[in-house]
């Protein structure tokens, strides 16, 4: 029998779910979002109701970080886990985040037997059909791309979808977004998933290239085509012949070259500098630029038509800031990769490590980040990333960010009551880090008791498996 788990303390939400579904499945109760999540370690759940009230123990509106959080420590037990929140209908608002975060549904208060039946019904057929189109995802990407394909973004999985979509074609796409968000490598993904992969892939950076040299560099030149011209060299459009071209920073070639490059894309065929005879080509052609190309043609600064011809099919890259919940399968992907490079054994991080990594915004994107973690595992010499390895201003950023917000409509017992929960929130989140998780140890340190730590670990919504070291293998 498949088994349901229903989390709340409202004893009218429990009995009514067991009336309706008693017959059909096992039905496990707690009160508690601690009591949940250890049922939820104890057994498989086929779908989990949790009450809006566990995952907002204040009458402050949440955010949809905060509930993507606390609903990640199912999701490290049970990835495919189907959590629906509960609520009244008062708290729509609050439960639109919660879907927002990742919940597969939702279900109102008072609850009617028809619409529980059909929500069950309804996650169950979306978990099914996810199932299907994420095997039949995984049986077109080749295997070395699955690395670069995880995520648990929904942008990323839509810019997948695309890369998917457009890949077997001869379609020009253009990439955009912001420097360091992957564009080279979604562009050499497309070529390894078309019918190109066997033949040549070349990258052109066309803004380290010194203009007076971009058209020999991108379509050759003929002997004495200028000074130092002392014989005839192939551009990189023949080189690549058969194969697809990766033209980065597109937004940054002369007047001149645009026109050459819009007769590339209209008829196929270039002429080398100096030369006279049309050559054809037989490439893809995939363009990147960090620029708005649309307000470059608005200020006269790049030719419209060939904007269209290049955006025929564009794909817009989210940068990290929007992309969170991948950070902890990055940060294991570049610890592998480091630890195979640099021949250390590191297979930690820190919590406090990974807890800032998720409150930065990231400016260098996915480059930044990786830089990030190669410098912090030169200078780590313990087996754990520590913050010590990391800049002083990735935590003082974080730290900035986590000062209490004054509101001064609210009375100054308001401000106090909620600078104080905030302190002590912080306050025990400390402790629990130094202290890797332990509770007796935390309270020892705190001056409590360990009853009394539990109580405020409840209230404040903290689990202490957040707090013990992760290990990545």
């Amino acid at each position: 029998m498949e088994s349901i788990l229903v989390a709340s303390p409202d004893s009218a939400v429990s009995t009514k779910i067991s009336k309706v579904l008693a017959s059909t499945y096992h039905i496990d109760f707690s009160g508690t979002l601690t009591a949940c999540s250890e049922a939820f370690e104890q057994r498989r759940y086929e779908f989990t109701f949790i009450d809006l009230k566990l995952l907002r123990d204040t009458d402050t509106p949440g955010t949809i970080r905060e509930y993507q959080k606390i609903l990640q420590r199912f999701w490290r037990v049970f990835p495919m886990a189907q959590l629906i929140v509960v609520s009244s209908q008062d708290q729509l608002r609050e439960v639109v985040k919660v879907v927002k975060a990742g919940a597969a549904n939702y279900l109102t208060t008072p609850i009617n037997a028809e619409e529980l039946q059909y929500i069950l019904e309804s996650t169950d057929e979306s978990t099914r059909i996810q199932l299907e189109l994420d095997y039949l995802r995984d049986r077109f990407w080749q295997n070395d791309s699955l690395d670069v394909v995880h995520t648990n973004s929904s942008p990323m999985k839509q810019v997948f979808e695309k890369v998917r979509s457009v890949a077997p074609t001869r379609t020009t796409v253009l990439l955009l977004g912001e420097t360091g968000v992957g564009k080279g490598v979604v562009a050499k993904l497309i070529h390894r998933h078309s019918d190109r992969q066997d033949q040549p892939f070349i990258h052109v950076h066309c803004g380290a290239i010194p203009e007076n040299l971009v058209e020999s560099e991108l379509f050759g030149h003929e002997k004495g085509a200028f000074t130092g011209a002392t014989k005839r060299r192939l551009g990189r459009f023949e080189i690549a012949k058969g194969g697809t071209i990766f033209l980065d920073e597109i937004g940054t070639i002369s007047p001149s070259t645009q026109i050459k490059m819009l007769q590339v894309l209209q008829d196929r065929i270039f002429l080398r500098v100096g030369g006279e005879a049309a050559i054809e080509t037989d490439v893809r052609i995939i363009a990147a630029s960090n620029y708005d190309l649309r307000t470059m043609c608005d200020a006269g600064q790049f030719r419209v038509d060939l904007y269209y011809r290049l955006s025929v099919f564009p794909v817009e890259i989210p940068p990290m800031r929007e992309r969170l919940e991948d950070i902890p399968y990055f940060a294991r992907y570049f610890l592998e990769k480091l630890n195979n490079t640099h021949q250390k054994d590191i297979f930690e991080i820190h919590p406090l490590v990974l807890e800032a990594m998720q409150e930065y915004s990231w400016p260098g994107n996915i480059r930044e980040f990786e830089n990030i973690m190669e410098r912090a595992f030169i200078i780590e010499t313990s087996s754990t990333l520590t913050p010590e390895s990391f800049p002083q201003e990735f935590f003082n950023l974080k730290g900035a960010r986590a000062r209490v917000n004054l509101d001064s409509s609210l009375s100054l017992a308001e401000v106090r009551r909620r600078s104080i929960e905030q302190i002590e929130r912080q306050y025990l989140k400390e402790l629990l880090s130094v202290h890797h998780g332990k509770i007796n140890h935390t309270a020892a340190a705190a001056g409590i008791s360990t009853r009394q730590l539990h109580k405020l670990l409840t209230r404040y919504g903290i689990q202490k498996e957040e707090f013990k070291p992760q290990v990545f293998s």
